[in-house]
């Protein structure tokens, strides 16, 4: 049974992000899946309100239970880059082509201090109808939506 780690704000929980919460449940198989969840004080970090951690929990519970009733997993709070995979072991690790470098960062880490690297999965942007990359920032923009729909008058 396998172990997987994703980690995220999870702002919205726009389609990139639910990309990866399957493909998570995915490569678990009946194994475990562990969700880092960025705290409020991290999120709070950027230049626009994020909805709160237990709101944002509540996105992602509601998810999984249309994905993958049933199933093991543990929503963690990060309140650094790299949670829990710089102490447990994990088979693979989901990642945006954005988080792509804290995983590669990890595995460094990991491998200097004695601890078998993780598996990096690499998920590609899931696109929006204008073919660029769905993000919280182009949803918080105002530009598309959860789904990559543009908004009309984005100026796109």
């Amino acid at each position: 049974m396998a172990r997987v780690v994703v980690g995220g704000t999870f702002e919205c929980l726009h389609d990139g992000h639910k990309e990866l919460l399957r493909k998570a449940f995915e490569l678990a198989e009946d194994g475990e899946v562990d969700i880092g969840l960025t705290s409020n004080a991290m999120a709070n970090k950027r230049l626009r309100n994020i909805p709160e951690y237990g709101i944002r929990i509540e996105r992602i519970q509601q998810y999984i239970n249309k994905i993958s009733e049933g199933r093991k997993y543990t929503i963690i709070e990060l309140n650094d880059p790299y949670g829990n995979t710089l102490k447990e072991d994990y088979d693979y690790i989901v990642v945006s082509p954005e988080t792509y470098p804290v995983a590669l960062k990890i595995n460094k880490l990991r491998s200097e201090s004695g601890m078998k690297e993780i598996e990096v999965v690499r998920i590609e942007y899931v696109l929006a109808d204008d073919e660029k990359p769905i993000s919280s920032t182009r949803i918080a923009h105002g530009e598309i939506d959860i789904h990559g729909h543009l908004r009309s008058g984005s100026g796109t």
